[in-house]
């Protein structure tokens, strides 16, 4: 290579690298879709950003400005020009392209090594033309010339062109297999798919020994888990059979609309499609108990890494979000634990609409798919129950409200900030979502027009609002902090629903992240401010008495006065903690990666690696539990004979909530059921059967159209109807039959 080629190449190396006057550089951030960025189209493929990711570095694309390293006085121009004129001279024939390239390449490399003086450029222009005309006249014998050596090789003669050797290899045509097999590899390599499977493998460990017998036991206690074991199955079993009768379940008979009596779980309904009796009910709760905790670890990792937090700021956040100690008394509440959806559809839509926290709105990174997939996953979230779906859709609105006046405040100064396919991906989903909420609320509004009693009060409210100690308790089942918080669970006045500690790490970690973050400042205190606002929330009526915080919201935002526990608002605090905390997590690793660049050689050693892991490590062992698993009664094998509608003694709240578990072999109607309140009707069943069989209760029992009672013998000890066994049936017009340990009467 001669000097003016390399100095020619290295002219357009330098000016390769520096952007246009007036150009705005390509976006160089990591994109989840797999690989870097390098300036992807809006509405480009790849999924969540991955912006800050640790280590993570972008290449963006090469702004080829005429930028010329040798002209200092402006007149480097015309060099530029002669340059293009050579380049369009080139043959295409490609017979001897290699040698036409680099006279072009030389004869650019002579004008970019012109002087600073007129003359020299002058020159340089004249030499320029020169060359560009002869390498046009050139053309054709060019391609005469590659004619005549093909003719020579025909007759033996070596008239090969030498710059042959010099050329790339072709590449090699991948058959199908090998495409797919390259394809699967990227698949198992890509960051989500390993970031899917910790997820799933965290929460097998930290939710132990749940999968060690799912056929048989559940966490926490058997009542609340039963319960929700029979919503999985009723729900899969009539969509399957009878769709129109979803809400009028087999329990609570005659009641209607009975499936609203509490939160449903409708969206786990496809599970329910599979299997029947108690035993898969269990298998099927259980399950889905392990996947409720992995989603809500993958989903908070995906939205702190959209927002731009690095891999291990985000992996703090998700175990944080999932593993809270204050979650572990919400062990047998699924509905609760089911949360999974919020930060996936917030980090879904957030990433549709090309905004990340660290890097602002970036409209080149739009994408209509994911915003009307983010609405998909918030509808669904929503049709696991309201208890903590209904905030969460007064959160939405909030931001399409805000959004909405934002774009009307700026609309003449940015033209179609969202583009015509985002505008009706948001319009679609948003009627989605609203369609889905309109139609479940519908049957929660007839059960509050029927049921008055079912409605909450303001002393509801007081009764479970937790004071500002709960913020700082821990509940039993928290293996670090249960028993050394056993006192002051004692001196609360209902402790399932007030040990609201999110941890003690997470709390120091988001502490720091208000002065040490990769978050701007304005961004913390609004993430500062959201946490203050949550847990006053989650006071309910002891902060100020809720008259500026809870009691407004409860008092004119529709379906509010259903929520019965304030401090399940702790579930937003625990999200913002987490995302102040990767944002420190995430400035940490960055801090470490920056000192391992001073090491020779300059790689972090492994005393700098396992540093950037502690605060995952402290989180993860924070939210280590001791919840405890029992053995589910047995179904009695009564249940699987008698048909309904039938009544099973001795009831109660606690009582009935595993009959309903025991009725998922053939789902007969009874009487039977446990919700979060009770049904005057059912109440007034309990009462009249305290004296059955005699014939006040029997006559009450046929007008109700009950033509069984079960009475389970060993679960009589203790209740109201100890000693039924005992009573003659004699002139009653009522059959009595042993089946097993339970009496059954034919009515």
């Amino acid at each position: 290579m001669t000097t003016e080629q390399s100095d020619a190449a290295g002219g357009r190396a330098g000016s390769a690298s520096r952007p246009a006057p007036g150009d705005t550089p390509p976006d160089a951030t990591p994109d989840i879709g797999g690989g870097t960025d390098t300036a992807a189209p809006a509405g480009g493929n790849g999924g969540i950003d991955t912006d800050g990711g640790d280590g993570g570095t972008g290449t963006g694309g090469a702004d080829r400005a005429g930028v010329d390293e040798a002209g200092t006085n402006g007149r480097a121009g015309a060099g530029g020009k002669a340059s293009r004129g050579n380049e369009a001279g080139t043959d295409k024939s490609g017979t001897d392209s290699g040698m036409t390239r680099g006279h072009a390449e030389a004869s650019k490399a002579e004008i970019a090594s012109a002087g600073t003086d007129g003359k020299a450029v002058t020159d340089t222009k004249a030499e320029a033309r020169d060359e560009a005309e002869a390498t046009r006249s050139g053309t054709g014998d060019t391609t005469k010339a590659g004619d005549e050596a093909t003719r020579g090789e025909k007759d033996g003669e070596d008239a090969g062109d030498p710059w042959t050797a010099f050329g790339p290899a072709p590449d090699p045509v991948l058959t199908r297999p090998r495409r797919a097999v390259r394809a699967v590899g990227r698949f198992v390599v890509h960051e989500w798919t390993l970031a899917a499977v910790a997820s799933l493998a965290l929460a097998v460990l930290m939710t132990w020994p749940t999968l060690r017998y799912p056929r048989y036991t559940l966490p926490q206690d058997y009542w609340d888990p039963s319960l929700q074991s029979w919503q999985l199955a009723w729900s899969g079993h009539i969509l399957l059979t009878d769709p129109g009768q979803l809400w009028s379940s087999n329990t609570f008979f005659p009641e209607p609309w009975s499936f609203a009596f509490s939160d449903t779980l409708l969206g786990y309904a496809p599970a329910g499609m599979i299997g029947a009796g108690p035993e898969d009910a269990l298998l099927r709760y259980n399950i889905m108990f392990v996947l409720a905790h992995a989603l809500a670890t993958f989903g908070a990792y995906a939205l702190a890494r959209q927002l731009g937090a690095g891999r291990i700021g985000g992996a703090v956040a998700g175990a944080s979000y999932a593993y809270a100690p204050w979650l572990l008394a919400q062990a047998g509440h699924l509905h609760i634990l089911s949360n999974g959806g919020i930060p996936l559809a917030l980090a879904m839509l957030a990433r549709g609409h090309g905004w990340s926290l660290r890097h602002g709105y970036r409209p080149r990174r739009r994408h209509a798919g994911w915003a009307f997939a983010g609405w998909l996953v918030a509808a669904w979230q929503l049709s696991l129950g309201f208890g903590i779906g209904l905030p969460f859709a007064y959160l939405l609105a909030g931001v399409v409200l805000v959004s909405a006046v934002v774009w009307f405040v700026r609309r003449r100064r940015v033209k179609r900030p969202f583009g015509r396919r985002l505008f009706l991906a948001d319009l679609l989903g948003g009627l989605v979502f609203a369609a889905v909420g309109a139609a479940l609320a519908v049957p929660y509004f007839k059960v509050a027009e029927l049921h008055p009693n079912a409605a909450r009060t303001l002393g509801d409210i007081k009764l479970y609002s937790p004071p500002a100690s709960g913020f700082f308790t821990a509940p039993a089942e928290s293996r670090i902090w249960g028993g050394l918080h056993e006192g002051a669970r004692a001196a609360l006045p209902w402790h399932p629903e007030m040990t609201l500690l999110p941890g003690f790490v997470l709390f120091a970690l988001a502490a720091g992240g208000l002065f040490f973050s990769v978050w701007r400042v304005r961004h913390r205190l609004f993430l500062l401010a959201g946490v203050l606002v949550t847990m006053a929330l989650a006071m309910g009526t002891r902060f100020l008495d809720g008259r500026f915080t809870y009691v407004p919201l409860f008092e004119h935002l529709p379906g509010w006065n259903g929520l019965r526990t304030p401090g399940r608002m702790m579930l937003w605090t625990t999200l913002l903690l987490g995302l102040l905390a990767a944002g420190a997590v995430t400035a940490f690793c960055a801090r470490v990666r920056e000192l391992a660049a001073e090491r020779v050689p300059p790689w972090p050693g492994p005393w700098l690696r396992l540093a950037t892991l502690v605060p995952l490590l402290l989180v993860v062992v924070e939210g280590l539990n001791v919840t405890p698993h029992p053995v589910v009664p047995r179904q009695p094998a009564v249940m699987r004979t008698v048909d309904g509608p039938m009544l099973v003694l001795p009831s109660s709240q606690n009582l009935d909530q595993p009959v309903m578990l025991w009725s998922t072999d053939r789902f007969q109607r009874m009487v039977n059921g446990g919700s979060g309140f009770t049904p005057d009707s059912q109440a007034q069943a309990r009462e009249a059967t305290v004296s059955f069989p005699d014939f006040a209760s029997v006559d009450y029992l046929r007008r109700r159209g009950v033509k069984n009672v079960v009475v389970l013998r060993d679960r009589l000890a203790g209740t109201p109807w100890e000693g039924m066994l005992d009573r003659p049936v004699d002139g009653l017009g009522v059959t009595r039959e042993e089946v097993g340990d339970a009496v059954v009467y034919r009515l």
